[in-house]
């Protein structure tokens, strides 16, 4: 007589398999599988790998992170300063430069993993004075179309190297 545990087993390997050859159903709270409805596109396999991904044109990490990770066909960047690249210094001019900088900077992470400003999803913006809300705002704009991610914008305390901004995005290929 099969244990619970391993009739438990055998029911998820079974509904695992199912899933895997008709990708045409859904796993309900129960844990069981039913047909979508009719017209819902099928949802993607989960990833479960995790690829580091660097560019030397973009700052390089000052801690132990990574510029962005990227696990299936979604594409979490690291928060970025306006810091040149080259130099490794907050840029001069304000939060204008520095707002330009760190979206330069996000970019050149976004296409180093085959990504672009309109696969950006959502945002973080983390200001150091809220002030400057609506200076980094009208450069934030210029970087996005007529469907901006969802975003956050928050005053903080300090902001490494002292920076006036950093911005964090999570982007998704959907192409």
């Amino acid at each position: 007589m099969p244990t619970r545990t391993s009739r438990t087993i055998a029911i998820l390997a079974a509904n695992l398999l199912l899933a895997a050859c008709a990708p045409d159903v859904e796993e309900t709270a129960s844990g069981q599988l039913q047909p979508l409805p009719p017209g819902t596109p099928a949802p993607p396999v989960a990833a479960t790998e995790r690829l580091v991904i660097a560019t030397p044109d973009a700052p390089e990490a000052i801690g132990p992170y990574s510029q962005a990770i990227l696990v299936g066909e979604t594409l979490y960047l690291a928060g970025q300063l306006g810091m040149d690249p080259a130099t490794g210094e907050i840029v001069e001019g304000g939060i204008e430069a520095e707002t330009r900088q760190a979206l330069e900077n996000l970019g050149a992470v976004l296409r180093a993993a085959g990504f672009d400003f309109d696969d950006v999803v959502q945002s973080q913006v983390f200001l150091a004075d809220l002030e400057e809300f609506a200076a980094m705002n009208a450069i934030y704009a210029e970087y996005f179309g007529e469907a901006p991610p969802a975003r956050a914008t928050v005053e903080v305390a300090r902001i490494p190297r002292d920076g006036r901004i950093e911005i964090m995005f999570t982007a998704v290929r959907t192409r």
